[in-house]
């Protein structure tokens, strides 16, 4: 068996590029947003209004992600803001797994604009990775029109480390024997997973750039900062667990995971988040109009250990409430509901284009209705926006209707641009 080469590809700027390039198909002759200082934020009236993601230009001001819209204003009074639209965003990342699929049947998706593209064998396929890489992203840019940064490595961590090296539209390679001269000398919070409570941590230990964390005794790291501080560790080393994308390489179909806002410790919390997962889920099989035999849920503790179960449905189903009770039925056969969750994934699994289903004398309830009602939904979202409709459980409280890829903030406004 040959090499395995994995790519990480990452959308530059995704909302703001597929929100651009959905205008410039309304209207070829409007405003490209990509040209010009622009966000996509959130709601603004409501003074907690966030930047999702900004353009080059505005980026120039010092217009950050995740910063208030008021303070980028401020930096750049001209600054053009428009609405997220996910509809649009999940359309145009499907588009991109689509093209992906052409060359390898491994691919792992990461977040709504990231995915990884794994190839075994790969030198007798397309010769020098690199190379292939580059010719990757120019076809990508342009078949479908916005660009991406590609990283190129022997596993998932590298390969993403990679690709967040600088950006836009390059293609970066991160081969373990080139570790220590790219990857060392960077601070250690370039780490993925090293948030600022532990690069203070690590700073209190001496420990700056990533070099300084992979010369630092283990045992001292492990003794300072458990698991997590052992994960950084190997990290430093270009060394990822078995495990540690397990939450998203089990899909093998349609799946979303959210990071959450605050540690998940109770069961009504994590129910509500579950449903606003599979509520996306749901959304993306009927726009493929994909059915699914199966569904997975993951979950990481607070101290990053993951764990994963699957199920095998009656009947395939693209019926979001189907999915749902498969998924928490599963949480609950392996969470306690006392160990604090930082992740939850849910995946539709064994996709087939087939319907068909398998009745229950002792089941009332009335699937094709609830299939009508569903469809019915989806284009009520798709003209109005996603929380033009929204399920009576999220009325109140603070997770968004509609997870996965985004947060509340990046989808809580309605209508389109």
């Amino acid at each position: 068996m040959g090499t395995t080469i994995v790519f990480h590809i990452d959308v530059n700027s995704a909302f703001l590029s597929w929100s651009a390039l959905k205008r410039l198909q309304l209207d070829p002759d409007c405003l490209d947003l990509r040209t010009v200082p622009s966000a996509v934020g959130g709601d603004e009236e409501a003074r907690h209004g966030v930047v999702l993601a900004k353009s080059m230009p505005a980026k120039k001001y010092g217009v950050t992600t995740g910063e208030p819209l008021a303070a980028a204003k401020r930096k750049c009074p001209n600054l053009i803001v428009i609405r997220p639209d996910f509809s649009v965003y999940v359309e145009q990342s499907n588009r991109l797994r689509k093209l992906l699929g052409r060359y390898t049947d491994q691919v792992i998706p990461y977040s709504i604009d990231e995915a990884w593209a794994q190839f075994d064998g790969f030198e007798k396929l397309y010769g020098d990775p690199a190379q292939f890489a580059n010719r990757l992203r120019e076809e990508i840019k342009a078949e479908l029109g916005f660009t991406v940064n590609i990283g190129v490595s022997t596993n998932k961590l590298l390969s993403k480390t990679a690709g967040d090296f600088k950006k836009p539209d390059l293609v970066h390679t991160l081969f373990p024997e080139e570790i220590p001269r790219k990857l060392w000398p960077l601070p250690v919070g370039k780490l993925l997973f090293c948030g600022h409570a532990a690069q203070e941590k690590l700073k209190s230990l001496g420990i700056y750039t990533i070099g300084d964390l992979a010369q630092a005794d283990r045992g001292m790291i492990c003794a300072h900062m458990k698991k997590h501080g052992e994960m950084l560790w190997n990290f430093a080393w270009g060394r990822e667990s078995d495990d540690m994308f397990s939450v998203q390489e089990e899909n093998k179909g349609c799946g979303n995971s959210v990071t959450t806002p605050v540690d998940v410790t109770s069961v009504a919390y994590a129910k509500q988040i579950l449903l606003s997962l599979c509520e996306t889920v749901g959304i993306r099989l009927r726009a493929d109009h994909r059915k699914a035999c199966g569904v997975s849920v993951g979950m990481r503790t607070s101290s990053f250990e993951n764990s994963s179960r699957q199920m095998q449905l009656d009947s395939s189903t693209d019926v979001t409430e189907e999915i749902f009770d498969a998924a928490f039925t599963l949480l609950m056969r392996m969470w306690d509901g006392h160990k604090p969750l930082r992740l939850l994934n849910v995946t539709a699994t064994r996709l087939t284009n087939e319907e068909y289903r398998q009745y229950n004398l002792f089941d009332h309830v009335d699937y094709e209705k609830l299939e009508r009602a569903n469809k019915a939904i989806d284009s009520i979202r798709a003209r109005f926006g996603e929380d033009s409709v929204m399920r009576a459980s999220f009325l109140t409280g603070n997770v968004s209707p509609t997870s996965g890829g985004l947060n509340k903030e990046k989808r809580k406004e309605k209508g389109h641009l």
